[in-house]
C-alpha cells in the first residue's frame, strides 16, 4: 500500500499531500515511477539487460531522452560500486551486484521514497553488510524517506524508528540502538 502497488480498504495512504488511495490507476503508475523507488529481495532484474539498461528501464516512463538515461544510469551504477560493470548481465554477476544494480535502478529517478522489501534477504552476512552500508549513504545522500521490510534483527537494530506489525496494530518507536 505504501507504494501505491495495494490499495487500502479503509483509510488513507498519502504521500506529499496526496491520498494514493483516491487517485486513478493513472495517475497512480505516475505517482509511482515518479515519487517511489523499488528495492526487491528477489532483484526483479530483466535477464536479458545489461546492468546500464536494468537501471534505465525505471527513467523510460519519465520521459527523459536515451543519451540522458544512459548518463543518469551509468552515475547510478558508479554511486552504487558497479561503474565497471554496465555492460553486464544479471547472470554475469554475483547476487549482491544484482543488488546494487536494483538499488541503483530504485534512486537513479531521485525518488522521494525507497522502499526496500528484505533487501538482504537472498545475501550472505558480509554482503548484508555491504548492501545495507550503500543503501544507508544513499538514505543519507539523497534526503529520501526510506521504508525496509526486514525479518533480520541486526538491520533492524540499525534503523532510528522501527514498526512491527502484529495482530494488525501497528506500532512505531524510535529505536534507541541507531
Amino acid at each position: 500500500m505504501l507504494g501505491g502497488l495495494d490499495r487500502p480498504t479503509s483509510g488513507e495512504v498519502v504521500l506529499d499531500g496526496i491520498d494514493l488511495a483516491k487517485l486513478s490507476e493513472a495517475r497512480l503508475t505516475n505517482v509511482r515511477s515518479e515519487n517511489i523507488g523499488f528495492v526487491f529481495q528477489s532483484f526483479n532484474l530483466i535477464p536479458t539487460l545489461t546492468a546500464q539498461e536494468n537501471v534505465e528501464t525505471a527513467l523510460v516512463p519519465l520521459g527523459i531522452k536515451a543519451k540522458e538515461r544512459r548518463e543518469l544510469a551509468a552515475e547510478a551504477l558508479e554511486s552504487v560500486g558497479l561503474g565497471e560493470r554496465l555492460a553486464h548481465l544479471p547472470g554475469e554477476m554475483s547476487g549482491g551486484q544484482q543488488q546494487r544494480v536494483a538499488i541503483a535502478r530504485a534512486v537513479v529517478k531521485k525518488p522521494k521514497v525507497l522502499l526496500a522489501d528484505e533487501p538482504t534477504g537472498n545475501l550472505d552476512e558480509g554482503m548484508r553488510d555491504e548492501i545495507m552500508d550503500v543503501l544507508e549513504r544513499l538514505w543519507k545522500e539523497h534526503g529520501l524517506t526510506f521504508i525496509m521490510v526486514t525479518h533480520d534483527s541486526a538491520i533492524a537494530k540499525k534503523a532510528p524508528r522501527l514498526a512491527t506489525i502484529r495482530k494488525g496494530k501497528i506500532m512505531v518507536r524510535e529505536n534507541a540502538g541507531a
